[in-house]
Order: C-alpha cells, then structure tokens, then sequence
C-alpha cells in the first residue's frame, strides 16, 4: 500500500434527507410534508418554485467543507435522480465530481434504502481504501450511528454534517465532530426560527399519523404516492422524530452546563488556569455538536465573556487563560 501524508477524505451524502431538512428549516416544522403533493405534481408552479428557491442547498459549501480536512478520494450522494427536485442539483454535484447513486422507489427500495445502501458502500471502502482517514457523513437521523461508531474503531476521524434543529443528537456525539450545515461559510441562515420538536404522539402532522407516521394518502389521481415516491417526506418525517433530539433543550443553558463541566475537569491540575483553546477542544470531545457561532457569538472569547459568571478571561497579547470563578 502507499504512503501518503496528506488526509484523505471520503464523504457520503444522504440527499434526500439534507434537502428536505432545509427545507423545513427554511418554511417550518413538516413544511416539506405539507408541500410535497405540490412538489410532486408540477415543481415549476410559481409558488413551489419560489419556496424550493428560497430552500436551495448550497452543495459546494458542503463539498469544501469537506475539502478542509484533506484530499477528497471519493464523494457519493444517494437519491432518487429521476425525481425533478433532485435532479436540479445534478449538475452542480457532477462539476464537483460527486458519484450519483440512483435509489430507485420506496416500492423497491422501501424506506431505510438510502440509509442502508450508503453503511454498506462506506463499510466497504474502509476496507477496499485503507489509507482514507477521515469519513464525512452528511445525514441526520440516528440510524447511522452504528456507521459512525463502526468508522472510528477502524481508525478514521469521523465527521457529521447536518440541518440544525434536525440531527439526532446521538449521531453528533457518535462522531469526533459535528458541523450544522446552517454554519458553513456562504449559507445564508434562514429568518425562521428552527422549529421545535414534540414527543410522539403529542400534536399533529404526518409524523404523529397514524401506521408509525408514515403517510399512505393517495395522490390527486388516486395512486398511492407513497408506495411509488423514494424516501418521501413522511419517510424522512419517522427518521427525525427520533429519540435523542425530539426533546427541547435551550442551546445556550446547554452550552453554559458543558462549559462548566470542561473548567471543573481540566482545573484539576497543578494550575487553575487553562488555554481557552484547550477548553474549546475538551468541550468539543464532550459535546461534538458544541459551535460558539451558532449561538451567535463570532469568537469563543465572546462566549466565555458572555459566561463571566462563571468563567475569568484573562487576555495578555496572544494568549487567552480561563479559569473557573469562584
């Protein structure tokens, strides 16, 4: 085998599930549910054309994204191509190289095809490209933990990559890293809010129908949309009502707990001082999901100031000591 110095990096992107995530990040909880009779039936009508515009993923953000961590070997994204949303973007993935695995219809690839279609080829290519070394997977439901964890006991670095609001918060602290797509440089946060999340059962919508919350309604012409349509909206609707995100939690409490916690574990040496950089990273190793920017703080210096009821920076030149207040 040969050497190389350089990280090589392999990225699998679950398509369907990133696009109708931002979409419902763009228009609100279950919006995707709600529109996609429309969407199926003629995208180019001037109101779902303008909605699928606003919700527009940025795959070339996603892509040098991953491109940060070391040389890109391979890039698949799986999805219906034959569907007219997906096929939109076509072109920009084929400019960037990405391979296009077809996934043909729910009735022949049933619900978890995408899911089980991408662990097989990334199990796969651990094997067949042992110098990769680190996995991008961009995805949000829970059902790809097993694949993280699976990944770093092979010895790669393991990153997530999903819609704030809509990745499970076991795959995020399954893998060494977790970025929301919200977050990458050049994406534009929507104005809405993200949306909220109930326990099953409580409300409405297709994710608390009945028959598991997977929608069987039929279509304008009396055929069953669900049984022909791969990885519908109701499908995706089951995957993130998942255990591990569907409760609601404040970011910035959950922030301010996990920064206290890092400054009681690492102020157990010899100096109660520490590198702020170093709490970062130990924050990061507990909560992979943890980003100062995404509660809206530009530096990690402005978070800790923010927390000065419990942390003291001390800023001198370049370096940037914190320690716990008494």
């Amino acid at each position: 085998m040969a050497e190389h110095s350089d990280p090589r990096v392999a990225v699998y992107l679950d398509f369907d599930n990133i696009v109708m995530s931002w979409y419902d990040r763009v228009h609100g909880r279950n919006a995707y549910s709600r529109d996609r009779q429309r969407i199926m039936n003629d995208p180019t009508e001037p109101e779902i054309a303008e909605r699928l515009a606003k919700a527009t993923v940025d795959v070339g953000a996603i892509i040098d994204y991953a491109a940060s961590f070391g040389s890109l070997m391979l890039t698949r994204a799986y999805a219906d191509w034959s569907s007219p949303v997906n096929a939109e973007y076509r072109s920009q993935l084929v400019a960037r190289a990405v391979d296009l695995v077809q996934l043909f219809p729910a009735a022949a690839y049933a619900k978890n095809g995408a899911d089980i279609r991408l662990a097989v080829d990334t199990v796969e290519d651990m094997f067949r490209t042992p110098d990769l070394t680190h996995v991008v997977i961009v995805a949000g439901d829970s059902d790809f933990v097993p694949l993280a964890q699976r990944c770093r006991r092979l010895g790669r670095y393991v990153i997530a990559m999903g819609v704030a609001g809509s990745t499970a918060k076991s795959l995020a602290a399954a893998c060494d890293e977790f970025e929301a797509y919200d977050n990458l440089p050049g994406v534009e946060r929507p104005d809405a809010p993200t949306r909220t999340r109930t326990r099953r059962g409580q409300g409405g919508g297709q994710a608390a129908s009945g028959n598991g919350g997977r929608s069987k309604g039929k279509g304008a012409d009396g055929t069953a949309e669900a049984e022909t349509t791969a990885r519908t909206a109701s499908d995706v609707a089951d995957e993130v009502e998942d255990e591990g995100y569907d409760e609601i939690e404040d970011p910035q409490e959950a922030a301010t707990r996990l920064l206290e916690r890092a400054l009681q574990l690492g102020g157990r040496g010899d100096s109660e001082w520490l590198h702020s950089s170093a709490v970062k990273s130990h924050m990061r190793r507990m909560d992979p999901s943890f980003s100062e920017k995404t509660l809206g703080y530009r530096t990690f210096s402005e978070f800790l100031k923010a927390n000065s009821d419990i942390a003291v920076l001390e800023e001198t030149g370049h370096e940037r000591l914190v320690r716990a207040r008494d």
